[in-house]
């Protein structure tokens, strides 16, 4: 309608500026002539369409500067608009608000972060007018529920709030509404505009996959059992050289009594227990998982402070069952009289190679230049076995009987008989465990307050933001330096604290120790009840369950809001205490399936138990080599990292067999 007026008036106004034009031409001159009344008319004409051309730009001009913010605006308000690609773990969100005069601050919350302060997530301008909602584009998180919440720019007061849970690439819009302008209730829904992927499907094929793999060994290993198989085996090798490694494979006097000191015949101490192997196997497999990744869900990595997830899992299990060795494999060695001071040298030896090694694995920059000892990681996971190793095991040189007796059942210190036997070894653990509690609770941390667990940061409300870890950070901190500890702890992603924390720090390492001492109490029990195989189940649900109870005192059956919580960061006693728990029941399932009933040979996790050293450092050091790692076609696909980290695990298991087989071990 603008421009037609505006060509409409141009038009009159020429053709009015023609006529003035003759007529005052008549007045001067006369008469005009016909011919000089055409040119004039032509010469209007012709200014006319130049003046339309004129404004027929400016007003094109006028209409671009116009509508192309109003074409911006609506490609933007659009809720399936296309975005940038989303990345693991994300979903968009389009927030539409229809409050008039009203500029709205968006914030979130992880419900998974405690005591956290909101975070902003951004503005969203006010509507335009009625049935006119400005719109804004946001990028949430889909690892935990969330909590958001709108506050008036101005006023910054909360004007609504909603909690839920985004699926990963979904598309969701957020409505900000006033159904009410007289009582000015305003509400928040969320609508779902595309259905989220189900990024838990790859979990569930994997599962499928390995789990069809086992019935089919399992289903092969039946079928051997019997002689017409084995001949029909033998018969399709053709070869007598097949029949010669077949029969010695399965009547070789070696390997029969290897097997017998492994699997068959009663537990006795000099016999190699082969569930210790099992769950000492199953830890580093599922170790090595969730070191290369866990196929990026965030179950499969450690907790961002407290509470538990399955990669917090391992490590404690590999240090209790660290200690059930300890004990079985020293017993047998004072046995075979050995001298105390011959076995502490080996000790010690042995503890100085793991902790080299250790710091050399965590600290692979040395291939790429000049070493530098500036940012030297001291702390590390062999470097904590080692120390632990040390102190466990010279506690058990020094307190340890030569000659292991059984206990009878009907003395009256028979449910105690562990703590009765052994009591000056339990007096220094209980003394190490007081000297823990002590530092943490009573050691003053400068701008912290006394006894802080917490993660810092965004945490107990940003109160305390360089307080990560309390006294555990502190003392590191002190006695290492900021830079010789880990850099980037687990905390910082959640709770987005700024400073150094390692979770293999100095008085983690008192925690650790109790931790392998329990599971030197596992190896007593299997020393002392070696034939009873009732009463060992017997004592190790008995642990598990008294452990169980004080963990239920320390947490009070919370995450949170315990007298300690658990956490694997601190190595808090109520970690090991629970994580004690569960791998005495664990080692009771494996020990009564593989070492009672022999139902499971405990393949495949035994043959990286056999050589678990070698496969943990392996795995570390050719970690970004093929076939553990290679370029992937979508880095944003948790189905192809898991398939990745699969296959990388898959090959050290692979790895571990065919060291068995060829009869390799590295021992140190």
């Amino acid at each position: 309608m603008v421009s037609k007026n505006n060509k409409k008036e141009g038009s009159e106004v020429s053709v009015m500026k023609t006529e003035r034009h003759i007529k005052k031409r008549k007045l001067k001159g006369g008469r005009a002539s016909v011919g000089e009344d055409s040119k004039s008319v032509k010469m209007a004409s012709s200014t006319d369409g130049k003046q339309r051309t004129v404004i027929l730009s400016a007003i094109t001009a006028l209409l671009a500067l116009c509508v192309a913010p109003l074409a911006a605006q609506l490609d933007v308000s659009h809720p399936h608009r296309r975005v940038t690609a989303l990345k693991m773990d994300e979903a968009s969100l389009m927030v539409h608000n229809e409050l008039l005069n009203e500029t709205l601050t968006l914030s979130f919350l992880s419900d998974h972060c405690y005591q956290c302060l909101f975070q902003i997530l951004g503005t969203v301008p006010a509507s335009q007018g009625p049935g006119l909602p400005s719109s804004a584009m946001f990028v949430v998180s889909t690892q935990h529920p969330l909590f958001l919440q709108v506050n008036s720019t101005i006023s910054n007061t909360e004007l609504c709030s909603v909690h839920f849970n985004f699926g990963e690439h979904g598309n969701y819009s957020l409505w900000i509404k006033n159904l009410s302008d007289a009582s000015r209730h305003i509400t928040c829904a969320i609508v779902t505009d595309k259905e989220p992927v189900n990024s838990n499907l790859p979990i569930l094929v994997a599962f499928l996959v390995y789990t069809g793999l086992a019935i089919l060994v399992a289903f092969g290993s039946f079928l051997m059992g019997f002689d017409f198989v084995r001949n029909l085996v033998s018969r399709m090798g053709s070869t007598m050289e097949t029949e010669r490694l077949i029969n010695s494979e399965l009547g070789s006097p070696s390997r029969t009594v290897e097997y017998s000191a492994d699997a068959s015949g009663p537990v006795t101490s000099s016999s190699r227990l082969r569930s210790l192997d099992t769950f000492r196997g199953l830890s580093l497999v599922i170790m090595i998982f969730v070191n290369y990744g866990g196929g990026r869900y965030w179950f499969f990595r450690h907790e961002s402070w407290n509470g538990l997830t399955v990669a917090d899992l391992v490590f404690p299990w590999f240090v209790f069952i660290m200690g059930t060795s300890i004990t079985l494999s020293l017993s047998s060695a004072l046995r075979r009289g050995s001298g105390q001071f011959q076995l502490f040298q080996k000790v010690l030896w042995r503890t100085v190679q793991l902790f080299l090694i250790g710091l050399l694995i965590i600290n692979p920059n040395y291939c790429q230049g000049p070493f530098s000892i500036d940012s030297l990681r001291i702390p590390g996971v062999l470097q904590r076995l080692a120390f632990t190793y040390l102190i466990v095991a010279v506690l058990e040189i020094m307190f340890a009987k030569p000659k292991v007796e059984s206990i009878p059942t009907d003395v009256w210190w028979f449910p105690v008989q562990e703590l009765v036997l052994y009591w000056p070894a339990w007096l220094c653990v209980i003394v190490l465990e007081a000297v823990w509690l002590c530092l943490t609770f009573l050691l003053p941390v400068p701008n912290c307050p006394l006894g802080y667990l917490g993660p810092g940061g965004i945490g107990d409300f940003g109160q305390y933001p360089n307080c990560t870890g309390g006294a555990a950070g502190y003392i590191d901190h002190l006695l290492l330096g900021k830079n010789h500890i880990y850099q980037n702890p687990s905390s910082h992603v959640l709770y987005q604290s700024r400073v150094p924390y390692d979770p293999e720090g100095i008085l983690g390492t008192i925690s650790s120790v109790v931790m392998a001492f329990l599971g030197l109490q596992a190896g007593k029990i299997l020393l002392h009840y070696k034939d009873l195989h009732m009463t060992v189940m017997a004592r190790f649900l008995m642990w598990s369950f008294v452990l169980g109870i004080v963990s239920a005192i320390l947490t009070k059956c919370s995450k949170d809001h315990g007298y300690i919580p658990v956490n694997k960061n601190l190595w808090s006693f109520s970690y090991v205490t629970t994580l004690s728990c569960f791998a005495f029941v664990v080692l009771l399932i494996i020990y009564y399936m593989v070492d009672v009933r022999r139902w499971w040979s405990g393949a495949p996790f035994f043959y990286p138990g056999m050589n678990s050293i070698l496969i943990y450092a392996g795995h570390e050091v050719f970690a970004d080599y093929f076939p553990f790692r290679w370029k992937m076609t979508d880095t944003q696909s948790h189905a192809e990292h898991l398939t990745q980290n699969l296959v990388a695990t898959s090959v050290w298991v692979l790895i571990s067999y065919l060291l068995y087989r060829k009869k390799i071990f590295w021992k140190i």
